[in-house]
């Protein structure tokens, strides 16, 4: 009616129908930063802090069974073998012969061509290949074995200067014999991989001189003189060799920690040393194909056949195989779990579009808070979502998001190296199944028997941890039905 008293409109009802953030947590709200709705300004609340209102699910960690990780001068022997095993593959199939024609023809004397091969090219492979166990074995024998009397300590360093010093008195033989024999051009191929990464090793680990967290306590960092400190070459370069020739089996300890700096602290050292094993096995494993399986190809003659396609496959699988063995070896299941213990803890945010959620309640991020899931925060005038059910990660930090997305899920490596590895197993019996050269046959059934091991320690950590995690899953699950 003209004049009378009006009712709500549909409007007014339908913004008075949304409930606010103080009728789902309470009578104030976070960090004292105000909350934002459509058509409303900013409001001033009190300073109390939004883990008062709203507490997080807490982080339930799964126990993993301590599954034994090979001894490191066992693992080197098994590399050294299998690469030893495919250097002989790749030669068979360069200087293979036709060895069942009658005698009377020279080339079926036997099942090689020995005469066309360069013996000095193979014993530098074999002392190349060797440098990671002989360190291996130097370095054990210095840090591990106990020394009760002089005569004892003297035997040892001699055992062990002896042993350098025939590594590289046969090197030094083959370098001499190879240069008298071969163009400069061919003998640059040698030392191609050192070439290319010691420039990068050295410029990565100047990146590393920066400062690192004081609360960082989750790895033990050496460094040579104060933080921040340029370092000079020969430093740069003693510290490459040493992480070249030295495997990282020392596990971080995860404490779970409450503090956000700390989480993020523990988060960067982890992203770092996760980071130099990673560059560890991927220098290893090309530099492993590429002395079996390539460096041969380069001395070849140019008046030798071989199948450029099958030696190309060599060099591939290869690479693939110990890739994954150094990363089993290098990323064992308890290192695992501790990045996936930290991702946890760190949660991650989700971009959101501009205009959604605009009658939600958000909040400024604050870098002392532990956001709970589901959660709207302002960062640096984007959206964004708590994802994780802990998060405190920079919500604009792409390396914090990428580190949530590798370990949140702890088997998700695991699955992956078991996928590569099962390709090309089955790959391999394909090629088997269709082969018609004798040395086809017998290269892939040397490469098949070394492959069928590391499949099989993949597959039995993935069985024992994905019954632990599942198990631990269902209690958690229980655990909260029951309150």
């Amino acid at each position: 009616m003209p004049g009378g008293r009006r009712g709500p409109t549909r409007q007014q009802l339908s913004r008075s129908g949304l409930p606010t953030l103080q009728t789902l947590v309470g009578s104030s709200c976070s960090n004292g930063m105000g909350v934002r709705a459509r058509g409303s300004n900013t409001v001033g609340l009190s300073p109390v802090p939004l883990t008062n209102l709203v507490t997080p699910e807490p982080v339930r960690h799964s126990r993993i069974p301590s599954i034994p990780l090979e001894n490191t001068v066992v693992f080197e022997f098994l590399l050294f073998l299998y690469l030893l095993v495919a250097l002989f593959v790749q030669y068979l199939n360069i200087y293979r012969t036709v060895w069942w024609y009658p005698y009377s023809n020279p080339t079926a004397s036997t099942s090689l061509n020995f005469d066309l091969m360069d013996h000095d090219l193979a014993i530098f492979i074999t002392v190349m290949l060797a440098r990671r166990l002989v360190w291996t074995i130097v370095s054990k024998q210095t840090s591990q074995v106990s020394v009760t009397s002089l005569l004892q300590y003297m035997i040892l360093m001699s055992s062990q200067l002896v042993l350098l010093m025939l590594c590289g008195w046969v090197l030094c033989w083959t370098l001499i014999r190879l240069f008298r024999n071969h163009s400069v051009l061919s003998l640059l191929f040698l030392g191609y991989p050192f070439g290319v990464y010691f420039p990068l090793c050295c410029f990565h680990n100047d990146s590393r001189s920066q400062t690192i967290p004081a609360d960082c306590t989750c790895l033990d960092q050496e460094t040579d003189g104060p933080p921040g400190r340029p370092r000079d070459l020969l430093t740069l370069l003693r510290e490459n060799l040493r992480e070249h020739f030295t495997s990282h089996t020392s596990l971080p300890a995860h404490t779970c920690p409450i503090s956000p700096e700390h989480i993020r602290s523990e988060v960067e050292g982890l992203k770092m040393d996760f980071n130099r094993r990673i560059k560890e096995v991927l220098f290893n494993s090309l530099f492993s194909a590429y002395y079996v399986a390539f460096l041969p190809l380069c001395f070849v003659k140019t008046t030798q056949y071989y199948d450029m396609r099958w030696s190309c496959e060599h060099l591939i699988v290869v690479w693939i195989n110990a890739f994954v063995m150094l990363m089993t070896q290098l990323l064992p299941p308890n290192y695992c779990d501790q990045l996936h213990r930290s991702a946890a803890h760190l949660g991650r945010w989700q971009r959101l579009e501009h205009g959604s959620y605009s009658n939600a309640p958000q909040h400024l991020w604050s870098e002392s808070t532990i956001w709970p899931q589901g959660v709207l925060v302002r960062h640096s005038r984007s959206l964004y979502k708590a994802v994780g059910p802990y998060n405190v990660a920079l919500p604009s930090d792409v390396s914090h998001a990428r580190f949530y997305l590798l370990f949140h899920k702890p088997l998700r490596i695991l699955n992956l190296l078991i996928g590569i590895e099962s390709s090309v197993v089955l790959y391999q019996l394909y090629s088997l199944l269709r082969s018609e050269r004798w040395n086809h046959t017998l290269s892939l059934g040397l490469l098949l028997f070394c492959n069928y091991y590391v499949v099989f320690r993949l597959l039995r950590d993935r069985i024992v941890l994905g019954k632990a995690y599942s198990v631990s899953l269902s209690n958690g699950n229980l655990g909260l039905k029951s309150q």
